[in-house]
């Protein structure tokens, strides 16, 4: 991948990387892998034969209850439904836990716990109960970045754009401009690698980023 090729904004993504300080570079690297062990951390102390827990379904709680929600609260509402859950509790106990996030995305978090199981018998994938783009690129980003997935939010827009914007500014991003934003976000990953002899994934490049455009603008 040659600068050449890049789109416009694929090159204002580059831009960004370059103004990255190593200890962002190394904080945006750290970031998904520390949400990782976060969720493993919560998975071992929950974890009970009588209510199996795997870091994968701890990874979907994180993201369902992500919207709206600042990380460090979004970590401790996700270990208080899931306390909540282990020690026996009944949907109506767990739905009772306060949260910082939507009511329906609590529901979400509770569906993933509970699993539902579908008419033949097999249970609901996690990706199908969470059933919106940007938390299951969230919930892909935490759980396997061989996936080459990006989470695309306002923050991610914002950086694709080159200027700061509110999220108020930033536009309903359908399938087609999500798709474009990742596409660029993935050319930008392989430029960098291959001028800096690296192995970022997409996800590295959108966490560096955005670490590094909330230094410059104070967000």
């Amino acid at each position: 991948m040659t600068y050449a090729q890049l789109s416009v904004n694929a090159r204002e993504i580059v831009a960004k990387f370059t103004l990255a300080t190593s200890q962002e570079v190394q904080l945006g690297c750290d970031w998904y892998r520390s949400a990782l062990n976060i969720a493993g951390r919560i998975q071992a102390k929950y974890h009970t034969t009588e209510r199996p827990l795997t870091v994968e379904l701890v990874a979907g709680i994180i993201a369902a209850l992500s919207p709206n929600n600042r990380w460090e609260r979004n970590i401790i509402d996700a270990e208080a439904m899931i306390k909540c859950w282990s020690a026996g509790g009944t949907d109506e106990d767990i739905l009772a836990v306060k949260v910082c996030t939507y009511t329906k995305m609590q529901e979400k978090a509770l569906a993933i716990l509970t699993r539902y199981e579908k008419r033949d018998g097999t249970r609901q994938p996690i990706t199908e109960i969470l059933n919106g783009p940007k938390i299951i690129e969230f919930f892909n980003c935490i759980t396997n970045p061989l996936l080459n997935d990006v989470c695309i939010d306002g923050h991610a827009y914002s950086v694709w754009f080159g200027q700061r914007l509110t999220m108020k500014q930033v536009p309903n991003i359908g399938k087609k401009l999500r798709q474009q934003i990742k596409t660029d976000y993935v050319d930008a990953t392989a430029f960098i690698n291959d001028e800096l002899n690296e192995s970022f994934t997409p996800a590295d490049i959108q966490a560096i980023t955005w670490v590094t455009h909330k230094r410059i603008y104070g967000v």
